[in-house]
Formats: C-alpha cells, sequence, structure tokens
C-alpha cells in the first residue's frame, strides 16, 4: 500500500511533463505542416544522369 504513495505522485509528475512538452511542441509550429511530407513521400526524385568517367570508351 505505502508503493501506491509513491506511484500516484510520479503519474501525476509524469502527465504534467508530458502535457508541457505537447504544449511546447504546438507553440513552436511541429504540427504546422501535416500534409506536406505524406505529399513529399510521392514525389519523385530527380535521377542525375552521370558521366561515364572510368576512362573505357565504348568505340575502338
Amino acid at each position: 500500500m505505502s508503493v501506491i504513495y509513491g506511484l500516484i505522485p510520479g503519474m501525476i509528475l509524469l502527465g504534467l511533463v508530458s502535457v508541457l512538452i505537447f504544449f511546447w511542441a504546438v507553440n513552436n509550429g511541429q504540427y504546422d505542416d501535416m500534409e506536406g511530407p505524406a505529399h513529399r513521400i510521392l514525389d519523385d526524385d530527380d535521377i542525375e544522369q552521370k558521366d561515364d568517367a572510368s576512362g573505357t570508351d565504348k568505340h575502338p
């Protein structure tokens, strides 16, 4: 029973810290652009064409 007297204040403190971290994230703009990353994953990356710099020619 005495363990509960330590766990209850600990859980209340953990909950308060979690709420404070959430409000900090909201105020700093962490949740401003929720659709941008979801659409960005669908965009294709540009494929870069590299020159053949190995020194071997295909034509004799």
